[in-house]
């Protein structure tokens, strides 16, 4: 895998992390600094972590799938794709609390990076190493989450559906690739 498209893949991941981000900014939720790198470090960890455990899962399964793999990681990153097109056009609760600490911090951590344990899991199908990739998308999560947090408190939440609808075209292409690249 490329270094442009480990990028790309990586600002694809970060983009619901970012519009998180954008939202708990533009509502004023987040008060300091602390807060604010604090849930950038965690959306960054958990979307380090979670291709990591997508990768494990994979990898032991892969020898009963080999068949089909290109089909079924095209698969995989079409439902993240279009499932996080649907979900930028449902109405999203406000921040109730400070979602940097505790329970909200977790759960939004963990709801943000359930698509990079796909990624993961397609990673170990297509017998790439997990470790450099999954570096540079906690990286550039984190590092999107915390300039979501200080846009959102400048700019407001306007532009945060669309950021989400850009994640899902950019996952839907990288899949749409490993297909094409099948067949050629």
């Amino acid at each position: 895998m490329l270094i442009s498209e480990i990028i790309v893949l990586a600002f694809g991941l970060a983009l619901d992390a970012f519009a998180v981000s954008l939202g708990a900014g533009a509502v004023g939720r987040i008060g300091n600094h602390r807060g604010a790198v604090r849930l950038a470090f965690h959306f960054g960890l958990f979307q380090f972590l979670m291709p990591v455990i997508g990768w494990y899962v994979g990898f032991r399964i892969e020898p009963f799938v080999k068949s089909i793999d290109d089909w079924l990681a095209f698969l995989l990153l079409l439902y993240i794709g279009a499932k996080m097109i649907w979900d930028s056009f449902k109405p999203k609760d406000e921040f109730r609390k400070d979602p940097s600490k505790g329970r909200e911090m977790v759960l939004l951590s963990v709801a943000t990076s359930i698509d990079a344990l796909v990624v993961g899991f397609s990673l170990a199908i297509l017998m790439i190493s997990v470790w450099y990739p999954a570096v540079i998308i906690g990286i550039v999560t984190a590092l999107l989450s915390i300039i979501g947090i200080y846009l959102g408190k400048v700019i407001g939440s306007r532009f945060g559906k669309k950021m989400e609808v850009v994640g899902g075209m950019v996952i839907i292409g990288i899949g749409l690739k490993i297909l094409i690249s099948h067949f050629f």
